[in-house]
């Protein structure tokens, strides 16, 4: 059995910690800074709803991307690529008057303090790693089930989820409450590893479980899944990717990520 990212030690606790709170510090400065000069940070360009790396150059752009935009980049190249995807869309789909939801959010990931440059007022990330509430410049992050969580139906504009389903998340818990804590007309936007022709993951552990990299058909049935519970998918499907960008050292996988957008009807 080969361990690809233990979740616990020392270590990997101050490493996080470490990005954290670079991270932070530098949202917090940013905004001080736009407050002082009335700064009106540009939107990022729209993007497709629903969407795959296809290429090295792709992430690229998305970072070239975020420097032109000031935001602070991911550590991980590649998460700057879903990150940008998912604050595009709530950005020109439903303004900075949203509240977001990150499930299973780390509080080093970019997309909550990105959208708290934006001046998104209300957003809370949740994750069953955390053991206490903590807030980041007006940004909360609190213990939770992505599956059962104690939000109202209909409390959010927004949910966002990001590389965070493979990590043996049960998907037909998390679709039905991410449908009931929707309002109707909000999006869910969601990343995960995936590949055209998944490689072989066995004895390959992370998080506790088996690595996981989806392939096409469960893609498709993620969607049929979403479907039955309200959730449509926004834009078309993309599946092919003639490059592989992501290489997971430890394990020695490569693969690409992939990016869906669902609407939730009434």
């Amino acid at each position: 059995m080969q361990e690809a990212a233990p979740p616990g030690g020392k270590l990997l606790h101050l490493a996080k910690l470490g990005a954290e709170q670079v991270l932070w510090a530098r949202v917090g400065a940013q905004s001080a800074l736009a407050s002082i000069r009335s700064y009106r940070r540009p939107l990022p360009a729209p993007v497709a709803p629903s969407d795959v790396l296809r290429t090295r150059d792709e992430c690229q752009r998305a970072i070239d991307e975020c420097r032109r935009l000031g935001l602070p980049l991911h550590h991980d190249r590649l998460k700057n690529w879903d990150a940008l995807g998912a604050v595009s869309l709530i950005l020109h789909e439903l303004g900075t008057d949203s509240r977001v939801l990150d499930a299973g959010a780390a509080r080093y990931s970019s997309v909550l303090p990105w959208l708290r440059l934006y001046g998104v007022r209300e957003l809370v990330g949740n994750n069953l790693e955390f053991t206490h509430v903590r807030n980041h410049g007006g940004v909360r992050f609190e213990p939770g089930d992505i599956t059962a969580t104690q939000y109202r139906d209909g409390w959010f504009d927004a949910v966002t989820c990001m590389s965070v389903i493979e990590h043996g998340v049960p998907l037909e818990g998390f679709l039905a409450e991410v449908a009931r804590i929707l309002r109707p007309g909000g999006l869910l936007v969601v990343s995960t590893d995936y590949d055209e022709d998944p490689p072989d993951t066995t004895g390959k552990f992370a998080y506790g479980v088996q690595v996981h990299i989806f392939g096409p058909d469960e893609i498709r049935e993620l969607v049929k899944r979403a479907a039955d519970h309200g959730l449509e998918l926004v834009g078309d499907l993309a599946l092919a990717h003639p490059q592989r960008p992501a290489h997971w050292k430890r394990t020695g996988l490569d693969f690409t990520y992939l990016r869906l957008a669902f609407r939730r009807v009434d």
